[in-house]
């Protein structure tokens, strides 16, 4: 592990699969908004495998699927932050795709539209962190002069959690108001 923070590259990527599954197979090598392209990954990621998943593992699939994926996860984002020597690189973006995940699967069956105001929902409280997600965000940052270890690597994942509950609330709420 060096010193000074690395940025991830293809080679990066490649030299070890804990980088290939935090890096979402490469959708936070996006030079630009890294975050909002791993997140476009989820939900093109999600149509494409959502019959399959549910065939497959039957109608809480997901739920095994992004179980399987957090504990993946946590230990992917932990191992490429160590290696880039950065707390919480933008780079990683896979707790971006499994939040996405719980959020299309709570929300399904949803029209594209509702997808869409979902995605916006998503991208706007990870993006801007308001309230609880900036709580859990500041929660589990690095210590300065400490190293990176499980408890930042969960803390990658969480503040992501919470933007995914917060999108369903918001989603919820839209949903009730309008019905009235």
């Amino acid at each position: 592990m060096s010193e000074a923070p690395q940025r991830p590259t293809l080679r990066f990527m490649l030299r070890h699969p804990a980088h290939a599954v935090a890096l979402a197979f490469g959708a936070g090598l996006a030079p630009w908004a890294p975050g909002t392209v791993g997140t476009l990954w989820a939900w093109a990621a999600f149509l494409a495998f959502d019959g399959a998943v549910e065939a497959v593992l039957g109608p809480f699939g997901w739920g095994a699927v992004i179980a399987v994926g957090t504990a993946v996860g946590w230990w992917a984002g932990t191992r490429t932050a160590q290696h880039l020597n950065i707390g919480d690189p933008g780079a990683i973006v896979w707790d971006e795709v499994l939040a996405f995940w719980l959020v299309l699967w709570l929300l399904a069956p949803a029209s594209i539209w509702v997808q869409f105001s979902a995605f916006a929902l998503f991208r706007y409280f990870d993006a801007a962190k308001p309230g609880p997600v900036g709580w859990a965000d500041q929660r589990f940052k690095r210590r300065p002069g400490a190293p990176i270890g499980w408890r930042e690597g969960f803390g990658i994942l969480a503040d992501d959690f919470v933007a995914a509950g917060c999108t369903l609330l918001a989603l919820a709420v839209w949903v009730r108001l309008w019905n009235l």
